[in-house]
């Protein structure tokens, strides 16, 4: 699954993380521990088993998500879908081994009429929020390698 290109907000964000790919896979597919490493996430519950399908529910900046699993490859992708009133979003998360650690990439799109309102602001939330759980996914793996 890839991200809607032609909604009105998205965002691409890379990091590179000193770690294994297996070791950044136990942290970010941990749903349910995702408010312990991510100040911005105040809690998150998976319904079943991490597998397409399976549902989940967070509450992120003060806003409460319905997401839904649709790709799980351990140690390289994970994407869902989410909503929550006026949007819609698509979120991809891809591991890419390389020679000095991995390259951590996550994409999402936002799309729905409240971000066709406030596209600009919707903009801007999104790229800081996944440059910001970039960053504390790397310090979260790091310190613990």
């Amino acid at each position: 699954m890839d991200i809607n290109s032609n909604a009105p907000a998205i965002a691409r964000h890379t990091i590179m993380i000193n770690a294994s790919s297996e070791k950044i896979w136990q942290v970010l597919a941990d749903i349910n521990h995702w408010n312990v490493w991510y100040p911005n996430i105040s809690e998150s519950k998976l319904e079943g088993l991490l597998k397409p399908g399976s549902v989940f529910f967070w509450k992120s900046g003060g806003i409460s998500i319905t997401s839904t699993l649709q790709e799980v490859e351990p140690h390289h992708r994970i994407s869902w879908t989410g909503k929550t009133r006026g949007t819609q979003a698509i979120h991809v998360w891809i591991l890419e081994p390389h020679e000095k650690g991995v390259l951590v990439r996550t994409e999402e799109s936002f799309e729905g009429w409240l971000v066709r309102m406030l596209r600009g602001m919707m903009q801007k939330t999104l790229d800081t929020s996944l440059e910001s759980w970039l960053q504390h996914l790397k310090h979260q793996v790091e310190k613990s390698a």
